[in-house]
């Protein structure tokens, strides 16, 4: 069935997707100094929404201005920024399809210097690669906590006032709530850690807070690991078990990645099974065990390149949604040209790479060269597909420098 990609796609709450291609976030750190959203994201979501793909979902939006995972996040916290969250929301579905916002917290994955203090479930550090970019965090109290679980809903009813077609929760590659989830990082001994019933309770409180706020016609989806591959981390029965709940308690979508900082599996690839590799697909096999598991619609992302790959994975029944994100940051209209039949204009770089060892083992080389891209983009001009690695380290560890302390000020 060759037009399984123009196919709609109807979710449990009853709204429509137009097609079966959907964008995964990417963060495009495109806020202002304060965090507060801009034009350029409004250029940047009308280019793809021009672009063909069924489903947007946007990038990084923090609940919280005091706990950004970058500089130039954009935070929702109030009703400050309604006007241009309706902007955005306006650009990014002007072609008919829908945009759903991402909502985060980076737990202990926030840069040192960037926030005041750094927050986390428990009180450790990363590993000695990371730790000379993040700091130890402190230990959430309980009071804090529920306030952030209060934080993500009255973000996510915020988003619905806007306009956007709906909300994720970010719940997987290392950020808070993965942290929550995984016994490596969250070794407390009350009702939030523990054993890993206890570990899900963050995000399941989070999703039935959000829920409340939007009611049930607003789609929710979750965006989860598969695994962390780490030790200690969450494991794929863990991860199951877990799909299973936000089934039952009534999701919308279920995004399947992996991975976090620690051990970036899309970044490096170092997970990927021979099978996986000849499908393209990075997740398409536990997609596979959890579509016997769960109702809900899954979504998977991470090395889908052509379009028969993307007809087979879905004429499958593995999954319900193909999930592309590096393709669309240096070809905004890939979701048209593959809809259309046609190859893509230009090939994905197999791996970002620098030569510099402890940088290209991380995700953040990945993350800031696409992320470069998606800001030319914001400013009216065309992706650089060729960009050089080392450039655009460069140009990014500077932006960065300069940017971490506007937003500190901004902040002050």
């Amino acid at each position: 069935m060759d037009d399984v990609l123009h196919q709609t796609l109807t979710l449990p709450n009853g709204s429509v997707l137009p097609n079966r291609l959907a964008k995964s976030a990417m963060s495009e750190a495109l806020g202002t100094a304060d965090n507060r959203p801009t034009t350029a994201l409004c250029r940047l979501y009308q280019a793809w929404s021009a672009g063909g793909t069924g489903l947007l979902i946007t990038g990084n939006v923090m609940i919280d201005r005091r706990a950004l995972g970058e500089p130039n996040n954009v935070a929702i916290e109030d009703e400050r920024d309604l006007p241009m969250l309706e902007a955005w929301a306006r650009a990014a579905t002007e072609a008919g399809n829908a945009c759903w916002v991402q909502l985060n917290h980076p737990g202990k994955q926030a840069p040192k210097g960037l926030n005041v203090e750094t927050l986390a479930p428990s009180a450790l550090g990363f590993g000695p690669e990371l730790a000379r970019f993040f700091g130890v965090p402190r230990e959430l109290q309980e009071a804090e906590i529920e306030d952030l679980i209060q934080r993500f809903a009255g973000a996510a009813a915020l988003v619905k006032k806007a306009g956007f077609s709906g909300v994720q929760i970010h719940a997987a590659h290392g950020y808070l709530i993965s942290q929550f989830l995984s016994a490596r990082h969250n070794q407390r001994e009350d009702a939030w850690g523990g054993d890993a019933e206890r570990r899900r309770r963050f995000v399941l409180a989070v999703y039935h807070a959000i829920r409340t706020a939007v009611g049930p016609d607003f789609p929710v989806g979750i965006k989860l690991n598969s695994a962390d591959f780490q030790k200690g981390g969450v494991s794929e029965e863990e991860a199951r078990d877990l799909m299973r709940a936000l089934d039952s308690a009534g999701i919308d979508l279920i995004e399947i990645s992996g991975g976090t900082y620690e051990a970036p599996a899309m970044s490096t690839g170092l997970h990927r099974k021979s099978s996986t590799r000849q499908r393209e697909a990075y997740f398409l096999s536990f997609a596979e065990q959890v579509r016997h598991e769960v109702r809900a619609p899954l979504m998977v992302t991470g090395g889908f390149r052509t379009r028969q790959g993307m007809i087979e994975a879905l004429n499958s029944g593995a999954l319900d949604l193909i999930g592309l994100a590096r393709p669309l940051a240096i070809e905004p209209d890939f979701s048209a040209r593959i809809l259309a039949g046609m190859a893509p204009q230009h090939s994905t770089p197999a791996r970002i790479s620098t030569g510099i060892g402890a940088i290209d083992r991380m995700a953040l080389m990945e993350v800031t060269w696409y992320g470069r891209q998606l800001r030319r983009m914001g400013q009216g001009r065309r992706p650089r597909p060729r960009e050089s690695a080392l450039s655009s380290l460069a140009m990014t560890l500077l932006e960065s420098g300069w940017h971490t302390f506007r937003s500190r000020r901004a902040r002050a």
